[in-house]
């Protein structure tokens, strides 16, 4: 089933044709990789042979005859990313016995994300990676900042991209970034402008509109600084209202009790509300309908800092977003699994929407790309801004190149268009760079730009 080209690139076998592994298969065969998905659902990988030029097999992903068939012993990666934990780990270890290839594993049950290092030890994983987890830290950076439609941390955690949208009446806009610049105390960049549908990759002349959507970097103790600074709340939520009481609940839960945040989860099934009653002692458990109105009034929707629905069903969380946003000031995050509807959602102005897929599928291409170029720079992180038109992309620089030891002024004219430096990581200490800064090695460089695709630093210039 499908068909291939030649191509530059690695040969990657994807087992689960899911969610995650359909948003695989369209990122990496965008950027040239040769791939070969298996599942054991026909339809499914029809669907996606049928839009994309990928080899398809029908089978069981750990069965020595498939992984042969799809050419496990010439593959460079595997990516197991079925919804059995157990399954992904035994994909990865077969293919580690029959092939000499790297692997990855999507492991979500607690139990073993507990031991994730462990298991990627032994088993001699290349990564392991749970996307409710990373949901739930994600959520909770926001909650952190409910002002932000997003929250993204880079340079382990010592910078972070916040996306903000201008109110009106709000100081900042009419401002240019040169102005902004010269009011704040301390620096920070704005590196993407989102208006009427059009991304800017701005210059400091660029002013700022009522209406605009935008990203800004800065070291972590300055973000709010910039958002006081121009009258965007920066204060963490109280208290936190969650419907449903899936993995990522709990995850979420977890983080926010450790912050210091009171939960309480509204779950439907009576025994996840005893394990939840157990795991999580110190947060308020209620056995109910997350969908009943007069319950959600009831357990203080109206008054909640914060509403996260976590259900497995995503027209139902974005029903109670839409709600608590009609009923409350609550800060909503909503929780988005398909893509089906992509522009009717975005129309329905939700603010902060996670999409869990996004999340796996982007760890796993900045892997694949650092792994495909081996050369002075490799990639540390990688996320999409903008609904995919933007990169936030970091590198670690680990030997000099024509990038490396020159002010950044003086590479201007040669830089691609389209392309910010927006900060650099130089051994924990964060630099929003002037002209006068430059990359040295060892330093790990977070680029912003237009031009997708980007596997190395020295790319930055024409």
């Amino acid at each position: 089933m499908g068909s291939k080209r030649d191509k530059q690139g690695m040969k990657i076998i994807i087992v689960g044709a899911g969610n995650v592994g359909s948003t695989l298969v369209e990122q990496l065969a965008h950027e040239g990789h040769d791939i070969t998905i298996i599942d054991i659902v026909a339809r499914k990988i029809q669907a996606i042979t049928d839009n994309y030029d990928v080899m398809g097999l029908v089978g069981n992903g750990a069965s020595y005859s498939v992984l042969m068939e799809a050419g496990i012993e010439q593959a460079d990666l595997m990516i197991a990313v079925t919804e059995a934990d157990e399954l992904n780990l035994l994909c990865c270890t077969v293919a580690k016995r029959v092939g000499r290839c790297a692997a990855i594993a999507r492991v979500r049950m607690p139990d073993y994300s507990k031991e994730s290092r462990y298991l990627q030890e032994q088993l001699g994983l290349a990564l392991v990676i749970n996307p409710e987890m990373e949901t739930a830290k994600e959520a909770a950076r926001i909650l952190a900042l409910p002002t932000a439609l997003e929250v993204v941390s880079f340079a382990h955690g010592q910078a972070e991209l916040i996306k903000l949208a201008i109110p009106e009446n709000n100081m900042i806009a009419g401002m240019s970034l040169e102005e902004i610049g010269k009011k704040l105390p301390q620096r920070a960049l704005v590196c993407a402008v989102e208006r009427n549908g059009e991304v800017f990759i701005p210059s400091g002349s660029f002013r700022l509109q009522a209406g605009d959507t935008l990203s800004f970097v800065a070291s972590r103790r300055n973000i709010r600084t910039f958002m006081d600074t121009f009258g965007f709340k920066s204060r963490r939520v109280r208290d936190t209202l969650i419907v449903g009481g899936s993995k990522a609940s709990y995850y979420l839960a977890q983080e926010l009790l450790h912050a210091g945040v009171a939960v309480k989860i509204i779950e439907q099934n009576r025994e996840r509300c005893d394990e939840l009653s157990i795991l999580l002692p110190k947060a308020v458990i209620i056995n109910g309908d997350g969908t009943d109105e007069a319950l959600l009034k009831e357990e203080g929707i109206e008054r909640a800092d914060a509403f996260v629905p976590l259900t497995g069903i995503d027209e139902v969380n974005i029903i109670l977003t839409l709600y608590a946003k009609k009923i409350s000031g609550a800060k909503v995050i909503t929780k988005i699994n398909r893509m089906n509807f992509k522009s009717v959602v975005q129309s329905l102005e939700l603010g902060s929407v996670i999409y869990p897929r996004y999340i796996t599928a982007e760890a796993i291409v900045a892997y694949v790309r650092a792994k495909n170029e081996s050369r002075s720079d490799s990639i540390e992180t990688l996320y999409h801004m903008f609904d995919h038109r933007v990169e936030a992309i970091e590198f670690v620089v680990n030997e000099e190149s024509e990038v490396t030891g020159k002010p950044l002024k003086e590479m201007r004219q040669r830089m691609k268009k389209e392309l910010l430096i927006a900060c650099i990581n130089r051994d924990g200490h964060i630099i929003i760079p002037s002209g006068h800064d430059s990359i040295e090695v060892g330093d790990t460089v977070m680029i912003v730009t237009k031009n997708a695709g980007m596997q190395s630093l020295t790319e930055i210039l024409n």
